[in-house]
């Protein structure tokens, strides 16, 4: 058998979290095989089309004042909602292809009900300041957090350290895109289990 289909075979067997190298979601990370515990702070956007060219540049130079204090940040953003683009992409294509009136009518309506939903959302994006934690002592882990927490706020920012569920919905929208999903199982199938059964 050669390495390739080896690999191939391992890949298929291995479970969600040892493909994305996630070790456990604890109460305020996400534990990896290696790569660290990541932390996540969620900053809650500025709509900055109604602000100023002076309060951009603000906020900018906030951003610039957090990213030069804390040299181990890293950045992430997610859409926070559902976007419709790939439907509405593949019914504009089918109304190009489509002959029957009537079809392609029933389709430019399936698209102005996307567009309205999607107005109604107001699609937005989600930012994440990710702190890699890589053998800190237990006892300094709390302050380290705190600290960068109150570095995001005094410069401005809305900010909120993530929490159990929190990374959960993170890890549901970065790998699935799944945004519409309320609460996120611990584990596969876990909404199926009954206890004491």
């Amino acid at each position: 058998m050669s390495k390739k289909t080896e690999k191939k075979q391992a890949r298929e067997k291995a479970s969600t979290r040892q493909i994305i190298g996630a070790e456990a979601v604890t109460d305020y990370s996400l534990v990896t095989n290696g790569q660290g515990e990541l932390v996540y702070f969620i900053i809650k956007p500025s709509n900055i089309s109604v602000l100023s060219e002076a309060s951009v540049g603000a906020r900018i130079y906030a951003l610039m004042t957090v990213l030069k204090g804390v040299a181990e940040i890293e950045m992430l953003c997610l859409n926070s909602r559902e976007s419709f683009e790939d439907n509405k992409r593949f019914l504009r294509s089918r109304m190009d292809q489509e002959d029957n009136p009537v079809v392609r009518k029933l389709l430019e309506k399936d698209q102005m009900h996307l567009d309205r939903i999607q107005v109604q959302m107001a699609t937005a994006r989600e930012f994440l300041i990710i702190i890699r934690l890589k053998n800190e002592k237990e006892s300094e882990v709390f302050p380290y957090l705190s600290r960068i927490e109150k570095s995001l706020k005094e410069q401005g920012f809305s900010v909120k350290r993530a929490d159990r569920e929190d990374i959960k919905r993170i890890l549901a929208v970065y790998y699935e895109q799944n945004v519409t999903t309320e609460k996120f199982e611990d584990f596969d199938g876990e909404r199926w289990i009954i206890p004491d059964d």
